[in-house]
């Protein structure tokens, strides 16, 4: 303990510090965190009780089908991204989006629908892509962080829409039960979308025309649309018939690669952006494990003030065992938590892997500072929403010690 904390958690605040500060470094602080972790732990300390090589291999078994499943979702993404930006279809969007400052708004409202079925990294990386051509390139980052709260909160009140809520259902959680987030998600889009809608307009306005003599490779559309439904198909298919192959294998991450290399002979990814996606990917890898490192054993009182700290508290800290711990302990309105672990995430660009995704696309969003300065609205956005869900629904938790 220093202080009264263990010291677990001031190695992992020191590295969280310096992904802050060190932002082109970041990849090299998330390993040397992991690293100076695990070095502790072994030598001083245990891993959920076990100690030494044992308990390292033990948490590794425990957690190695979320990272293989991160590490295939967001590479899978990166070349899927390409594949739809390259088809031109997004050359065709400013027939049917506004010209002004609401077609942006308009672009984060289509991002949050998609989010809502499709995986959320699957969400943010296609706006990225469609905002990319829209704007020529020229991104405002308080725009960025605006996709990357769109699509987590498009899947903050969908059972398919995001990881937590997924396990939220598997729980036994009602899918309705989850739905009463998008109260929240509402609100919040509201509020960040025309703020930062207003900025990515004063930067750089959106295209006017389509260019001349668009072709669309439907052919591109179709390979986007396979993955897609592969991911789909296998997690939703997968939760109704067999859950446990889920915590077994990294089942949804596999399926996308499967019908990435099965079309590969139809249109070639761009493989060339596999490097630069892969360190990314890595450095996400990297905090997610020092977040399960971490000796948390049990969250404050269930309350709606708890479940607020719990959006802050996954914009540094992975959302999946913070909704591990919330099941086991129960006494939540899942609403609320719900809309708390998938939104809050989007404060931070690391927060997320949606924001990680979207940071491999724009290197600029690596900064935390920029990222704060300009998507403010986004921290804002949240409490607001959650303020929403508290008044319009009021917090109506179920019963302690949910199994």
């Amino acid at each position: 303990m220093l202080a009264g904390i263990p010291i677990d958690f001031w190695l992992f605040a020191l590295t969280l510090l310096g992904v802050a500060v060190l932002h082109h470094h970041t990849l090299a602080v998330a390993l040397t965190g992991a690293a100076a972790i695990a070095t502790y732990k072994l030598l001083f300390g245990d891993f959920a009780g076990v100690p030494g090589f044992a308990g390292l291999a033990a948490l590794f078994g425990h957690e190695w089908v979320t990272l293989a499943n991160l590490l295939g979702l967001l590479l899978g993404f990166a070349l899927l991204a390409d594949h739809f930006e390259r088809s031109r279809v997004t050359e065709l969007l400013p027939r049917v989006l506004p010209d002004d400052w609401k077609g942006g708004f308009s672009l984060l409202l289509i991002i949050a629908v998609m989010s809502s079925f499709l995986d959320n990294i699957a969400a943010a990386m296609i706006g990225g892509a469609m905002a990319h051509a829209l704007f020529r390139g020229k991104v405002h980052i308080g725009y960025l962080a605006a996709i990357v709260a769109a699509s987590n909160a498009g899947g903050a009140g969908s059972v398919v829409g995001d990881t937590t809520t997924t396990m939220m259902w598997i729980a036994g959680v009602r899918p309705g039960q989850v739905f009463e987030a998008y109260v929240g998600a509402a609100v919040a889009i509201v509020f960040f979308g025309v703020i930062a809608a207003r900025q990515q307009h004063a930067l750089q306005p959106i295209m006017r025309d389509n260019p001349v003599g668009v072709r669309v490779d439907f052919a591109r559309l179709a390979v986007v649309a396979l993955m897609l439904g592969a991911a789909i198909a296998t997690n939703v298919g997968l939760n109704i018939t067999h859950p446990q192959a889920l915590s077994r294998w990294p089942a949804i991450g596999i399926a996308v690669w499967v019908a990435l290399l099965a079309t590969a002979g139809w249109r070639r990814p761009t493989w060339a952006l596999l490097p630069g996606a892969l360190k990314g990917s890595i450095f996400l890898l990297a905090l997610v494990f020092c977040a399960a490192m971490m000796p948390v054993k049990a969250l404050p009182a269930a309350s709606w003030q708890s479940a607020l700290g719990m959006g802050f508290v996954s914009a540094v800290f992975d959302n999946i065992p913070l909704t591990a711990l919330a099941l086991r302990q129960g006494g939540y309105d899942w609403g609320f938590v719900a809309y708390a672990v998938g939104f809050g995430g989007s404060m931070l660009w690391f927060g997320s892997s949606a924001g990680v995704a979207l940071c491999n696309m724009y290197p600029q969003g690596r900064s935390v500072g920029s990222w704060l300065r300009g998507g403010w609205h986004v921290a804002v956005g949240y409490v607001l929403g959650f303020m929403a869900l508290l008044v319009l629904l009021g917090w109506a938790p179920d019963a302690p010690a949910m199994r």
